[in-house]
């Protein structure tokens, strides 16, 4: 399993994003091939971050795309935390935060 990029998030946490978990993206969501600089924008830099009410170890992260045609104008990318630092679960387009 090769890495793709390392990011830090807000808290100074490092987020990972493997080729596994890219290419679990890019087949589940074909659309997102074009979005891999955004994710890790998004991870640097959200417009908010939401925790899951079912997991305390996975967080939210959500950008807003304004232009984007469509209702899902959202990028959501969703991170996994572990041992201190995270990891990209996955990320797709939805048209509301959670």
């Amino acid at each position: 399993m090769n890495i793709i990029f390392i990011a830090v998030d807000k808290k100074g946490k490092k987020i990972r994003l493997t080729d596994k978990q890219w290419t679990h993206i890019t087949i589940d969501h074909p659309f997102m091939t074009n979005f891999l600089e955004d994710i890790k924008e998004i991870i640097e830099n959200p417009d908010k971050i939401t925790q899951s009410l079912l997991d305390d170890k996975i967080s939210y992260f959500y950008k807003f795309y304004k232009h984007k045609k469509g209702s899902n104008k959202y990028l959501l990318t969703i991170i996994k935390y572990l041992n201190g630092d995270g990891f990209v679960i996955s990320s797709y387009f939805v048209n509301k935060i959670k």
